[in-house]
């Protein structure tokens, strides 16, 4: 907005990486560079934008630079309600400017993805229970999904077998269903004998459908990592991130994977990754408790202790988060802080125990978890 030449190259890198980066959300339209470009510099309404591209969403944003300093405005809006969805500003150093470039993007691509599916989700809650197509049904189930619940993960599911029912290669759909019975044998809410099988064959088919779909590649790393196939769930983590490198989801799990592995450092780096790229995401509460979890496993108690708090402040009933409550404050010798998570863990999952630790979590090395097991047994685990 200075009119300065070089910040105008600034800004044109920004939006082209936002565009390139956007397009690897693989189940959204997003319009390429040539024909968003044509509208630069112009005085358009945004619905003609919107009508002439055949989009519901426009992304638009302001870079304005001051001396060494740069701020950039981004801004989601709804075109059929005339809405914004999210807007930000970000204010950085230009040292370098292409860190910035990609600092800036990350935040953005990371930030709009789970705003677009709550988006999406209040459309779909507009229709009539009937006129729900599968795109509709995988929105609605996303959003209980993000919940964090084991009613709302149940309706999820089912939401998810109906879309299936309508579309048996939608790759989404599949990943998603695959990803929360996982998710469901992790927090205690579903048995792995029953749960693995369903969401290996729904996994593998999404991959089938799709093989260049993050979020496939990411429900079947969750798969691997429940059942214990923790090098192969690494390998399917990883190459979700490659083809998209801004999907927090996959960050948070593989971060997961990570600190059931022993490599505690690189699952903090991943679980705050996570945090950082999406931070208003309807799933930080998990990857706070991942950071927790990895921050136990290299016996740093009193972090683990203050981020699986934040885990429970966001969200109180889940059961991974006192898990870690409580074999921290176990370890740390803080005896009515774990008696107090045991009993909230008690409450939210009341399978506990210390066959059901030792049977279900994925450990690699027997050290880690015979450290875990003793941390709930001197909480007063049985």
């Amino acid at each position: 907005m200075s009119g300065e030449r070089e910040q105008e190259y600034f800004s044109d890198g920004i939006s082209e990486d936002i565009i390139t980066a956007l397009s690897k959300l693989r189940w959204f339209f997003v319009i390429a560079r040539n024909s968003s470009f044509t509208y630069k510099g112009k005085a358009v309404h945004m619905k003609q934008v919107a009508e002439e591209l055949g989009v519901r969403y426009v992304l638009e944003g302001s870079v304005r630079k001051s001396g060494d300093r740069v701020r950039i405005t981004a801004q989601l809006n709804d075109v059929a309600t005339g809405s914004h969805i999210w807007a930000e500003r970000y204010d950085r150093d230009l040292a370098d400017v292409f860190a910035v470039q990609d600092q800036i993007t990350e935040a953005i691509v990371a930030a709009i993805e789970p705003q677009l599916y709550a988006a999406e989700n209040f459309r779909a809650r507009r229709k009539p229970p009937n006129n729900l197509d599968a795109w509709d049904l995988v929105m609605r189930a996303l959003s209980h999904y993000w919940r964090v619940t084991r009613q709302d993960n149940m309706v999820a599911q089912a939401l998810l077998e109906k879309a299936i029912a309508i579309d048996p290669n939608y790759g989404q759909a599949l990943s998603l269903l695959a990803t929360s019975h996982m998710f469901g044998v992790h927090l205690g809410w579903a048995d792995i004998r029953s749960a693995a099988p369903v969401a290996e064959r729904a996994a593998l088919a999404a991959v089938e459908a799709d093989s260049e779909d993050p979020w496939a590649h990411n429900a079947l790393g969750s798969v691997y990592f429940s059942t214990r196939r923790l090098d192969d769930s690494l390998a399917e983590f990883e190459l979700a991130l490659q083809l998209n490198p801004n999907f927090s989801l996959a960050q948070g799990y593989y971060g997961l994977a990570l600190s059931y592995c022993g490599r505690w450092q690189e699952a903090h780096e991943a679980a705050q990754r996570a945090i950082r790229l999406s931070p208003r995401d309807p799933s930080s509460a998990i990857y706070y408790g991942v950071a927790a979890y990895a921050q136990f496993v290299g016996r740093n108690y009193q972090q683990a202790i203050a981020l699986a708090r934040e885990a429970i402040r966001q969200r109180g009933d889940l059961t991974g988060a006192y898990r870690v409550l409580t074999v921290a404050a176990g370890m740390s010798g803080q005896a009515e802080v774990a008696t107090a998570a045991l009993q909230e863990l008690r409450r939210a999952q009341p399978n506990i125990s210390l066959a059901w630790i030792a049977n279900q979590l994925p450990w690699k090395l027997d050290a880690d978890r015979e450290h875990y097991l003793e941390a709930f047994r001197r909480a007063g685990l049985d």
